[in-house]
């Protein structure tokens, strides 16, 4: 075999092993990461003739969550009467594991700007919330980081 031979055998593997790993890079899905969960603001407000406060939260990394994962999800169990409930759910806790609250219909990870609790004005709340997504399709959990609940 010549010199040149030899070159462009070289340059065929190099080309191939190049092809091999891009396409395996790209089929390798990154892993879904906890959520970073986030205080962004509380506001008083009232229902039924009762005074609450809402504690309002965003999630910094919901980009990094694919839309499927938020999709109705009808082959799915629902969420009280709603039978067309997103894929993953999300449930607020008190740093004990006391729920809180939660949402069974967001419907894409930009969604997750706009979580929230409440509870009634005299009560004293948590110092720490954190969250959940459960993905019922994979049946897998993803725990925030702990949050505060005042400004």
């Amino acid at each position: 075999m010549t010199c040149t031979g030899v070159s462009k055998l070289l340059l065929i593997t190099c080309v191939v092993f190049a092809v091999l790993f891009t396409t395996n890079s790209a089929i390798t899905a990154l892993p879904i990461p906890n959520p970073v969960l986030y205080l962004t603001g509380n506001e008083m407000f009232e229902t039924g003739g009762k005074k609450f406060i809402r504690y309002r939260y965003d999630v910094l990394n919901k980009s990094d969550y694919p839309p499927e994962m938020f999709a109705p999800s009808p082959n799915l169990p629902p969420c009280g009467k709603n039978t067309k409930a997103s894929r993953t759910w999300v449930d607020f806790y008190t740093q004990s594991g006391k729920r809180l609250y939660g949402f069974c219909a967001l419907g894409k990870p930009a969604d997750l700007n706009g979580i929230w609790f409440s509870l009634e004005i005299d009560v004293v709340p948590p110092s720490y919330v954190y969250i959940e997504l459960t993905d019922r399709q994979t049946n897998t959990k993803y725990k925030s980081n702990l949050a505060e609940t005042t400004p």
